[in-house]
């Protein structure tokens, strides 16, 4: 997987995320990993990717889909293991350890993109 930065409409808002564009880095996902830590900033972008689940997790999630564009479309907190989540529409979808999205307020419409470190 590579590591870059998450940007909603220019500005920073994750220092590290990793991305995982391939079907090996997005079938393993998270799976077998150390936890997201909100406190750090840490993402997982999976592209494409319209819909997640949480089978074998040891943790909830915080879920935010995108479109194509990189636009938000749905976002869902607190996530618990063994529970799936989609969105209409959705291409993309960011994974955050849970209480991320209090902290970054996502809005619908929002545009995010990931960049390379």
């Amino acid at each position: 997987m590579k590591c870059g930065v998450i940007r909603s409409d220019g500005r920073l808002i994750v220092s590290t995320a990793w991305r995982a564009d391939r079907p090996w880095s997005r079938l393993r996902g998270l799976l077998g990993r150390e936890p997201l830590r909100a406190d750090r900033g840490e993402a997982l972008w999976l592209v494409p990717c319209g819909s997640v689940h949480t089978i074998g997790m040891g943790y909830p999630l915080d879920l935010v889909f995108l479109d194509r564009q990189g636009g938000v479309i749905d976002c869902h907190e607190h996530v618990e293991p063994w529970r799936m989540r989609g969105a209409r529409g959705a291409h993309q979808t960011i994974e955050f350890a849970s209480g991320a999205l209090s902290r970054l307020k996502p809005r619908l419409g929002d545009a995010w993109t990931w960049e390379l470190a």
